[in-house]
């Protein structure tokens, strides 16, 4: 009945637990079926999402239970002038577990504050968002059977972007053996982020180009740069469409090199590489439903068959 609020909160040992778990719903999903019925779901987004909230309902369903909620506070009291407040506590009265997602850093945190029922992160403000590192670290495990010993690189707005923060944050887990971290200068990651790194002995570089280092890399994690976290449209201005992966781009990639992007993604991965064996992001968003699966089942029992 834990809550899930910051990937810190997590060691290694709690995340190959869920691995494990996974794993097992992988090899017969059938098993689990029914498993949560009666459980109700439910989920308060205060901005947009597919993937989270659309895996979310997946999992629960797929396990014998409901999702209710909201995508839209302008079609709910908030409207009227309802309080974060108050919403949570309705939804408290209706749920068994809640998933939030927020724009401010904290919301979730503050829910579990004032909420009995567990609270999920479903991603929040500009350094949160778990579940997503949760079944990126899944991803990474999955195709090569281990995190530790790889070559990483993280391409794309390492700043503003929760997902990379979060990610980087959630390496620091295991013993990756090196993280290329590839930006443009001014979306290099903050400061507490590396000081975490540093403080883990996770050994890294600030790279602003790919091709410096693309022969090197086991696998490749790339975010697009986000409009709407910049609190400065000039800032943007002066970084969007710093980079493209392309297929010419990898000519001297390693055969097994995989790229990861939590989705949806513009142009900074051509179309061109979506049906080829580098592209295992498509993948990685289904194993999102089957890693919220097994984080239900884990939050929700007290013993997982």
């Amino acid at each position: 009945m834990r809550d899930i609020i910051s990937i810190t909160d997590f060691k290694r040992r709690d995340l190959e637990f869920l691995f494990r778990i996974t794993d097992r719903i992988l090899e017969n999903p059938s098993r689990y079926f029914g498993t949560l019925r009666g459980k109700i779901l439910g989920y308060a987004f205060f901005e947009p999402s597919t993937r989270t909230r659309l895996s979310f309902e997946s999992a629960i369903k797929r396990l014998g239970g409901q999702a209710i909620g909201f995508v839209e506070p302008s079609k709910t009291s908030l409207k009227k002038g309802e309080s974060f407040k108050d919403t949570i506590k309705m939804l408290e009265v209706y749920s068994d577990i809640i998933v939030i997602r927020h724009p401010a850093d904290g919301a979730a945190k503050y829910a579990a504050e004032i909420c009995r029922k567990p609270i999920i992160n479903g991603g929040d403000g500009k350094f949160q968002h778990p579940t997503q590192t949760m079944l990126d670290l899944y991803t990474i495990y999955r195709e090569f059977g281990t995190i530790d010993n790889l070559v990483i690189g993280v391409l794309g707005d390492l700043k503003y972007a929760r997902t990379i923060n979060s990610l980087l944050l959630g390496l620091a887990n295991f013993k990756p053996k090196k993280l290329y971290l590839i930006s443009p200068p001014l979306l290099r990651p903050r400061e507490f982020i590396l000081d975490y790194l540093l403080e883990s002995n996770i050994g890294f570089e600030l790279v602003e180009r790919l091709n410096d280092v693309i022969s090197e890399l086991d696998v490749l994690y790339v975010v697009r740069i986000q409009k709407e976290r910049f609190p400065d449209i000039m800032e943007y201005n002066r970084v969007k469409g710093a980079y493209r992966v392309t297929l010419k781009a990898l000519s001297e990639a390693k055969e097994h090199l995989r790229i990861l992007h939590p989705l949806p993604k513009l142009d900074e991965i051509a179309p061109e590489l979506d049906n080829t064996k580098y592209a295992l992001y498509y993948e990685q968003a289904q194993y999102g439903v089957y890693v919220r699966m097994a984080l239900l089942l884990s939050i929700l029992l007290e013993e997982v068959p």
